[in-house]
Order: structure tokens, then sequence, then C-alpha cells
């Protein structure tokens, strides 16, 4: 029964921790949806630290690639760099100091790369890995899409910032809840929507954010994730 509950993928704030990956100044104009991307990033971190969720930063050789964009809001954060592109061997210290941990909240860039590197290196140390699918993304669709189902196969536990934020408040009574402000302050933004047309021309994407008829990267244009 044990091993029953812990696949379930509950996440709590006592024993969770967010993971913000890489979202640094050269990746702004490269990677897919990358103001959206932040955006969501940034809503994490500001739940995480109402609730008291703990959060670490890391830049990807920040001599090249630069800083974290301002953006992300991650004042008070002190950037970790590496150039090894998981995120794990940076941060053993970090995981070594919580034995109470249990699931990582995971945000960043690239999917296919940093992402998908953290998320196996994570999972051997027997921990949960949610992926936080509207914060994560890569140069192309093909990509994302493809690191996502990946990481699925693997163990991890894909979901969206609102699944994932409502997991994490449980309850609207939650003492926190009313300074998150209203309801729609915090929900997901459309996620990485696309038609079949965008899926074509990834140039023509951009649009599809606004639009709520558009399909979602879990539906059937994308049957690696089905």
């Amino acid at each position: 029964m044990a091993a029953a509950r812990t696949s379930l993928g509950r996440v709590l704030p006592g024993s969770s921790i967010l993971f913000l990956c890489d979202m640094q100044e050269r990746f702004r104009h490269s990677i897919v949806y990358f103001p959206q991307i932040v955006s969501v990033a940034a809503r994490m971190l500001r739940v995480a630290r109402l609730l008291q969720v703990p959060a670490l930063l890391t830049e990807q050789y920040p001599q090249g690639l630069g800083p974290t964009v301002p953006e992300l809001g991650a004042e008070g954060l002190q950037p970790v760099s590496k150039t090894c592109f998981s995120m794990v061997p940076t941060l053993q210290r970090e995981l070594d100091s919580r034995p109470q941990l249990q699931s990582v909240l995971l945000c960043g860039i690239e999917a296919q790369v940093c992402i998908l590197h953290t998320t196996l290196d994570l999972l051997e140390r027997g921990l949960q890995v949610h992926i936080v699918v509207d914060a994560c993304s890569s140069r192309s669709q093909v990509d994302r899409l493809t690191a996502l189902a990946r990481m699925r196969q693997s163990g991890a536990f894909l979901s969206t910032s609102e699944g994932l934020i409502m997991q994490l408040v449980r309850d609207a009574a939650h003492p926190k809840f009313r300074e998150m402000g209203t309801l729609e302050d915090f929900l997901t933004p459309p996620s990485l929507y696309r038609s079949r047309r965008s899926l074509r021309s990834p140039s023509r994407t951009a649009g599809c954010w606004a639009s709520s008829k558009a399909r979602t990267p879990f539906s059937d244009e994308s049957p690696a994730l089905t």
C-alpha cells in the first residue's frame, strides 16, 4: 500500500522544492514562447514564497549565456553557476541537507537538455519530479514535446502551474489563499497551444497563446504524449 501511495504524486509545501533552471538573457530570442515561460515560472516562484516552499536557481555558463532575466523576479535568490546540464551535481549539498524532501517542481529550459538531465538525476535519487509543462520550453516544439514524453516515460509527473498551485494550496480556506489575489491572478495562461498550421510553421505560433480553442501539446496532434 505504501508503494501505491508514493506513486500518486501528491505535492505538499513542507516536502517540496522549486527548481528554476537557466532562464537567462541569451535564450530570450531563441526559446519558443520564452516570455510566457518566464511569466509562468515567476508565478510559481511567487506562490512558492507565499507558501514557504524553498526555491533554487541555476544559470548555465553565465559568462557566455548571461544572467537570469529580471522578469523572473528572482531577487533574493542566489543563482548557482553550472556547466553540467543537470542541476543536481551543483545542488547536491542543498538536496542532501533536506531529508524531508519528496517532490521537486521543475521549471526552465531547455526541456530536452537541462530539464531532462535534471529529471533523470532526481528520479535516480528517489525523488518525485513534477514538470511544470507551461514553464518549460525549447528552441523547437519537436524537442519540447519529445522531451516531455521521455520524462513521463521515465516516471516524472507532468502538470500545469495551475494544477500544482492548487495541489499546494489544497483548500480555499488556506490562510494564504487570499494573499494570492483573485483566482485569475494566478491561473495558468494558455499553455503552449498550437494548431496544425502553427506546428508546421513555428514562426506563426505567437497568436496561439490567445486562442482558447487552440489545441494543446496533449492533443491528438501529439501521439508521442498519448
